[in-house]
């Protein structure tokens, strides 16, 4: 663990850092102009430079990311140039909405493919064809899209849940239930023909082992074989599939977030762009590395424990 551990800190921090730098650069192509956007278009010119100067816009873009950099070792995001606010403070109260959505589409995507995996695993024929249908449509099928159909269907025609806005969970857990449901569908659905494919090839490889065979022979319940055992080993690579797919969520998120008009980091990202908010667009993309790292250690630690060969 020790091991793991000193690997994980050794790539997250050249990551963290490679990516804020980035960020920073290519926000800066960004077409607009944050004080022109925050005086607006008719601003007198002068003005503009003046807010220029005060925001420290005017300032070498190494010399930008420089000050940026140290304030943000001391635990300082900076400010942001469009509110005026704190960028940590935008942060943490947007994270909460993502992170929810975020874990109840990993839930949906995960309960539903393997269901459909093992099924398909145990009835092999229509079910399992159509289970290699479901993934390529998975794969095809934008979330976007079928968050639009969602809202259409349940939202529009049989007015079920509210197609847009969050409800916090601490004004009605049951709005803020039923805010939620299109969005982590929309994310979920998408996401769980992979993991169902993933699972009926592992679980079918798993079905032909001898081990399979000689517990069947003393009398031990399909149930209990499926879920005790072959489940089990072939959950490695299951495990890998979610990880990938939650780190392909966070694009996924910020559609979700603009689709329904949810307040998470994926729409501060959006807001910040349309306004070259710099220090807001770089808090977002160093959070999102941040979580990207932390699942990919949670990831290997898990396929540690369920996989006793990956320890040795």
């Amino acid at each position: 663990m020790r091991i793991l551990l000193t690997r994980w800190l050794f790539t997250a921090v050249p990551l963290v850092l490679g990516v804020s730098l980035l960020t920073f650069f290519l926000g800066s192509l960004v077409p607009g102009d944050a004080a022109r956007t925050i005086l607006g278009p008719s601003a007198d010119p002068a003005a503009v430079a003046e807010l220029h100067h005060r925001l420290g816009l005017d300032r070498p873009l190494g010399d930008q990311y420089w000050s940026w950099l140290v304030a943000a070792l001391h635990g300082n995001l900076g400010t942001s140039v469009a509110s005026g606010s704190q960028v940590w403070d935008d942060l943490s109260a947007r994270l909460p909405v993502t992170l929810v959505l975020m874990a109840g589409s990993v839930l949906v995507a995960a309960a539903v493919g393997i269901w459909l995996g093992v099924a398909g695993a145990l009835r092999a024929g229509v079910l399992g064809r159509l289970v290699d249908v479901a993934a390529m449509a998975g794969a095809a099928v934008p979330s976007f899209w079928l968050a639009e159909l969602l809202v259409l269907v349940f939202a529009v025609h049989w007015r079920i849940f509210p197609a847009t806005g969050y409800v916090a969970f601490g004004d009605s857990p049951s709005r803020w239930l039923s805010s939620l449901v299109l969005p982590v569908s929309a994310l979920g659905l998408t996401s769980s023909a992979a993991v169902a494919k993933q699972t009926r090839d592992g679980v079918r490889n798993q079905l032909q082992r001898d081990y399979v065979v000689m517990l069947r022979a003393r009398g031990v319940s399909e149930r209990s074989i499926i879920g005790k055992h072959v489940l089990r080993n072939a959950a490695g690579p299951i495990v890998t599939v979610l990880g990938l797919m939650i780190v392909g969520m966070l694009g996924g998120t910020v559609l979700a977030e603009y689709v329904f008009v949810l307040p998470g980091l994926g729409g501060l990202a959006v807001s910040a762009t349309q306004a070259h908010d710099i220090p807001e667009i770089q808090g977002v993309a160093v959070l999102f590395t941040v979580i990207v790292v932390i699942v990919t250690l949670l990831v290997e630690m898990l396929h540690r424990a369920v996989d006793p060969k990956v320890r040795t």
